[in-house]
């Protein structure tokens, strides 16, 4: 017994408002059945494994956190085009007052 008919397909393009041919009722009826035929064996082979599951179980890799010397405001500000006040220096854009 098929999945869809040719007659619950023709209702389906009523409602989604879609002129469909009789060849093309036909058609898409095959292919439709089809598809959900491959859904049920699908589901029905995978009916025991939580939706969440993985055939590859995935680890958060991290590296250790371990402090490391950053750089003095000098040392980072050295490349800057303009420093005001340990800051860089940008020009004004939306020309608003301060």
């Amino acid at each position: 017994m098929p999945a869809i008919s040719r007659d619950e397909v023709a209702h389906l393009a009523r409602l989604s408002r879609l002129s469909l041919t009789d060849d093309e009722l036909d058609l898409y009826a095959g292919q439709l059945d089809s598809i959900l035929s491959h859904v049920q064996r699908i589901s029905q082979v995978a009916a025991d494994v939580p939706a969440t599951a993985s055939p590859n179980p995935t680890t958060n890799v991290t590296r250790p956190d371990v402090p490391v010397a950053c750089l003095s405001p000098e040392q980072a500000l050295s490349g800057a085009p303009a420093v005001d006040e340990q800051r860089f220096l940008v020009p004004q854009i939306l020309g608003e007052a301060e």
